[in-house]
C-alpha cells in the first residue's frame, strides 16, 4: 500500500521529532531528520494496521470488501 502522509519534524536539543497531522497519535523521534522521519513512517504503518483489524472484526458474512484507490 502507498500512501503520502505531511510529515511535521521539528528540533528538540539534540533529538528531533516528527508527528503527521493526518495521523492522530503517530510520532517519531530520532537523533537526525532521517531517523525520525523513519520512525514515523513506522509509526503511521501500525497505526493503520491496527487500525484496519479493528474495523474488520466483527463485519457480517454478507458484507462485501473491496479496495479504494485515492488520488
Amino acid at each position: 500500500m502507498h500512501n503520502e502522509f505531511t510529515a511535521i519534524i521539528e528540533r528538540d536539543g539534540k533529538w528531533y521529532i516528527a508527528y503527521s497531522p493526518e495521523v492522530p497519535g503517530a510520532n517519531g523521534q530520532g537523533r537526525t531528520k532521517v531517523a525520525a522521519r523513519k520512525s514515523l513512517a513506522e509509526a503511521i504503518e501500525l497505526i493503520l494496521e491496527d487500525r484496519r483489524k479493528d474495523a474488520l472484526r466483527g463485519l457480517p458474512s454478507t458484507a462485501i470488501r473491496e479496495t479504494v484507490t485515492v488520488g
